[in-house]
């Protein structure tokens, strides 16, 4: 436990990073295929010389501009401030394997931001053929950020053998590449390809709304149909790109999904398959209220019919991201760290020398304890669990007494084959003490205790 903990009531620090995920990513993707959208359209407007459809373009071009440009850089920033207080074990495993990474893709998100301003302020003031190259160019460099993202992501579910093999001795950058074009690379840039494509129509629905269908009624219908056709590909394309993503992960990791599914009968869903069939359920009603609204009666789509198809669509990437979170349980990095910040090579050795062998992050004052099984308690359940909110841990308690609550932290702590939880929760580490204390700790919740001392840095001993 080398890092102070974050402790964020009710939701927990993980749902901070979710809520900012969800946003960025409905933004973030739309960045990139809303780059392509509008290349391709003002290409076809200028190949059939629809200067109506360049004035919208126009328009929509500056809505690009501000949500992407600042929302999306924004929630960008978030991620990172979040994921560092929240993870910082796995985080820093991220920057040291993929520095190199990292930059090349902040080299591209430089360019991106660039042409997009560029982009939009050269409306009528370069000539068509140059502004169109400036639009591609955007694309381009748009495009090259997910293609990075896409790797460091997938590497997260699947770091694959070959990095494996060398993780904690140091040559992990002899593996980069291996890392990068890792299992689950291929599928999941498909999958978030086809979503990019979906999220600019969505996107290009709410600004082709606006256009008034009384005085311009041709031009709101050929807008309308042409940015609803976006959806098209995703909904046929997907469920074939994501069958070939299962195929690639893990059996380990799709054992949650397939228990699900072959227990829908009796009504025992894992939280997978619910975000599965969340993902399923708001995309068929996407394609029914697109179908419905905007492709069959272009003319009278309204503002709010365009806005319902965005929260339909930030649901589905809400469960979709959600789903790709939980498909990763136990581990924060597969099969390399657990989902607390324990590297799966150091369990030996903290189960000999202890968890708190080195932290300087213990509650001064009280029982000790106590303290130490707080300190347990923060570094290791906290990172899915919380005392009284998301995953509430006296809920899931229940009436356990201590005895009970023991056998517990054993059954986590031995981590054996045909333990329930081996599939979803990483391993307990620690001596017989620290265990000790993290049970004594949680029996407390079941009974009148005193407030908490503050938390403060413990004196170093030399």
């Amino acid at each position: 436990m080398n890092y102070p903990f974050w402790d964020v009531p009710y939701i927990g620090s993980g749902w901070v990073i979710g809520i900012i995920a969800i946003f960025h990513m409905m933004i973030a993707l739309f960045a990139v295929g809303g780059g392509f959208y509008l290349a391709l359209a003002e290409h076809k407007a200028l190949r059939e010389d629809r200067r109506d459809w360049l004035k919208v373009l126009r328009g929509h071009s500056k809505f690009f501009l501000i949500l992407t440009g600042v929302f999306g850089t924004v929630s960008g920033v978030g991620i990172w401030f979040a994921i560092g207080l929240a993870n910082p074990e796995g985080t820093s495993a991220l920057i040291h394997n993929f520095v190199f990474g990292w930059a090349m893709e902040w080299v591209f998100f430089i360019a991106e931001l660039t042409t997009a301003a560029v982009y939009y302020y050269t409306w009528g003031r370069v000539s068509d053929a140059l502004h169109l190259k400036v639009g591609w160019l955007y694309a381009a460099t748009s495009f090259f950020t997910l293609v990075i993202i896409n790797g460091i992501l997938a590497f997260m579910l699947t770091p694959g053998d070959a990095w494996l093999a060398v993780a904690g001795t140091g040559q992990e950058a002899s593996r980069f590449w291996q890392a990068f074009f890792n299992p689950t690379y291929w599928p999941n840039l498909a999958i978030r390809c086809l979503i990019c494509a979906s999220l600019a129509g969505v996107w290009a629905l709410v600004t082709c709304s606006r256009i008034d269908g009384a005085k311009e009624p041709e031009l709101k219908t050929t807008m309308v149909r042409w940015s609803a056709n976006w959806l098209l590909p995703t909904f046929v394309l997907l469920p074939l790109a994501f069958v070939w993503y299962l195929w690639t992960v893990p059996e380990s990791q799709r054992a949650l999904l397939q228990l699900g599914i072959s227990t829908i009968g009796p009504g025992m869903f894992t939280q997978v398959t619910r975000s599965v069939l969340i993902v399923v359920v708001t995309s068929a009603v996407i394609v029914a209220v697109t179908y419905l609204f905007a492709w069959r009666t272009p003319v009278e789509f309204r503002f709010g019919q365009a806005m319902t198809v965005v929260v339909l669509a930030l649901f589905a990437t809400a469960a979709g991201e959600h789903t790709r979170e939980t498909l990763r349980k136990p581990y924060v990095i597969g099969r390399y760290m657990f989902s607390n910040g324990v590297r799966v090579a150091s369990v030996d050795k903290l189960n000999a020398e202890g968890y708190l062998t080195h932290s300087f992050w213990m509650r001064q004052g009280g029982d000790p304890k106590l303290a130490r099984g707080e300190a347990m308690f923060r570094g290791q359940c906290m990172a899915c669990h919380t005392v009284n909110g998301y995953r509430s841990i006296k809920s899931l308690l229940g009436e356990r007494n201590r005895e009970a609550i023991g056998n517990l932290l054993t059954l986590l702590h031995d981590y054996k084959p045909d333990s329930p939880y081996r599939a979803f929760m990483p391993r307990l580490v620690g001596t017989k003490e620290e265990i000790a204390a993290l049970g004594d700790y949680l029996a407390a919740f079941n009974a009148a205790a005193p407030a908490a001392a503050p938390l403060k840095e413990k004196t170093a001993k030399h």
